[in-house]
Order: C-alpha cells, then structure tokens, then sequence
C-alpha cells in the first residue's frame, strides 16, 4: 500500500491552487466537476502521490460542512489498494466501521471507498483503486 493523495478541503479552488502552482510548483494534473459528491477538484502531482483541492459545489457537500465545521484545512488521506473489493470486503467482515460498505466512483473514475475515523483514530481514510 502507498499514499494515493492527500486531500485538502478549500474555500475557493483558483485561490488554493495558486500557492500549489506559483509556490510549490506542483504540477496540475487537472480539474474535475465529481457533482455524486458535491465537489470540485484540482489535483496535482506531488512526488509518487497527489495533492486533491477540494471545493464544495453545495451547501449540502461534506466537503462544506467540513469547512463550516473546521475550516480549511487537511480533510482525509487516501491509500491506494490494488482490489478496493477485496479491502472494502476484508474490514467489513473484521468490523471496521465504512462510510461505503461498497466501492463507488470518485474523482479520475477511481473506485473509492472510505473509512469511518472512529476505527482509524480520528482520520478520515479513503481507499482507492
């Protein structure tokens, strides 16, 4: 398993990824609507990861109610599995809590599932395929 991408919920994309570009010359792999979860994303490349900008489309995307909550800031950090089924399939039978019981799209059409932060210490995990 390896660091899929770290995300980082943001108020205002085109203002986040100013530092991101002009700063840290990261390069922007692209720019994607994931309207399933109320997102805008910008993600750039970062070594063998990626940093994920995330910017609620809605008022009703967990990404805004993060912000409301916490503000801007580190949201979740995303592991890359090789068969997100198997894994997503393995912690439900050992009683690990999942928001997603099963594998859904996310963001570049990687199938995503995500950890509950009560069984992983308080952080919100993704895995991705």
């Amino acid at each position: 398993m390896k660091i899929h991408h770290l995300g980082v919920a943001v108020k205002s994309l085109d203002e986040a990824m100013k530092f991101y570009q002009e700063m840290l010359g990261l390069e922007l792999l692209g720019i994607e609507d994931v309207p399933e979860q109320k997102v805008k994303v910008a993600m750039f490349a970062c070594g063998e990861s990626r940093i994920e900008l995330l910017e609620p489309t809605s008022p009703e995307s967990p990404i805004a109610v993060f912000l409301e909550k916490k503000g801007p800031g580190m949201h979740h950090i995303a592991l890359e599995v090789d068969d997100i089924s198997k894994e997503v399939d393995r912690m439900n039978a050992s009683g690990v809590s999942m928001i997603d019981k099963m594998p859904r799209v996310g963001a570049g059409g990687h199938k995503i599932a995500f950890v509950h932060p009560r069984s992983t210490g308080g952080v919100l995990l993704e895995l991705a395929e």
